[in-house]
């Protein structure tokens, strides 16, 4: 009878401490006492797609919010558009916009890059087998970062986006061996860290920590997909915050951030052909304020929000809500 009872209580003790466990790791917020600092990724691509002027939506981004940390794109059919021609004028004036302002920046470079369909190949190399692409893509990052290495502003060169996550992008499958030559030729040609960006939500970063100096995760909440609809990811903070703690702990890794947080829709087609009404189905004022919170809680910073453009976007329409809730991050 005495048996049973301390049977019981202990089954009942193991049981409060699993609820005490979820709640807290759903409520922990490990940012208390660090200074989260904000970037944006910025897409000229991007902001074409949605008709904008993309140097007056950088302008803006730069002199209306105030930003100063960025995550530029070195585009491949934008910089190489005729085969063994190179031409950095528009990503150039980008950078020397930042470094007026004394901002910095993340440089991303390579044949996947942020935005669908991931590889943004020029129309000659589709002719090429993987051989001769891969020496084009090589021969991409050497001019890419020697044209770039005396700009002060940037900070730290990512190779690639995301490269070990299969399941997104229009991309040939990584050849691992050719993605490690990658990194070793970036880390030859400059001494500055290089970052390798991982899913937040399909990745343990293991892999991006023990060959990177720096890593970002993406951290998307809300998506859609062709078969479940809307998908909805239950993960608290605390996901990300712990991960970052293995990744520390198991490798040489001391730099981890947020490089991609959703602060824009995810929606079944092209924005301009979206609805606002589907549009704010995943992203509107009140769930940019809670993502913006959430991400804040993990401690992981800095913190480079994803769909400035498409705030921007919005401004144009006349919608000013997030644009000016986006205004008071840098403000504060």
């Amino acid at each position: 009878m005495i048996k049973n009872y301390y049977k019981k209580v202990f089954s009942l003790f193991i049981i409060l401490a699993i609820i005490f466990s979820i709640v807290w790791l759903y409520l922990a917020d490990f940012s208390k006492g660090k200074v989260i600092e904000y970037g944006v990724t910025f897409s000229q691509k991007y902001a074409e797609e949605l008709e904008l002027d993309w140097q007056k939506t950088f302008t803006s981004i730069l002199d209306d919010l105030g930003v100063k940390k960025f995550r530029l794109i070195a585009y491949w059919d934008k910089i190489e558009s005729a085969k063994g021609k190179y031409d950095f004028s528009n990503l150039e004036w980008q950078i020397k916009e930042v470094e007026k302002r004394g901002g910095e920046i993340l440089l991303t470079i390579g044949n996947r890059v942020p935005r669908w369909p991931e590889c943004h190949w020029p129309t000659w190399i589709f002719g090429s087998n993987e051989e001769e692409r891969q020496e084009h893509i090589l021969n991409l990052l050497k001019k890419t970062v020697n044209h770039f290495k005396d700009y002060k502003s940037i900070i730290a060169w990512q190779v690639e986006n995301e490269p070990y996550l299969a399941v997104f992008g229009e991309c040939p499958r990584l050849d691992k061996d050719f993605y490690k030559n990658e990194v070793a030729l970036v880390k030859s040609l400059d001494d500055r860290p290089v970052v390798i960006t991982e899913s937040g939500e399909l990745s343990t970063w293991l892999r991006g920590s023990s060959l990177g100096d720096m890593v970002g995760s993406s951290i998307y909440r809300i998506t859609w997909n062709k078969w479940f609809g809307y998908f909805y990811y239950p993960l608290p903070p605390a996901h990300y915050y712990l991960k970052s703690l293995l990744a520390r702990a198991v490798t040489d890794v001391d730099s981890i951030f947020i490089s991609e947080m959703q602060m824009e829709p995810w929606v079944s087609r092209q924005i301009l052909l979206t609805s606002l009404e589907e549009q704010k189905h995943s992203m509107d004022p009140i769930i940019f304020s809670k993502n913006l919170s959430y991400s804040k809680r993990t401690g992981l910073s800095p913190i480079y929000l994803w769909g400035v453009e498409w705030w921007y976007w919005l401004k144009q329409q006349g919608d000013v809500d997030i644009w000016q809730a986006a205004a008071n991050i840098w403000l504060d």
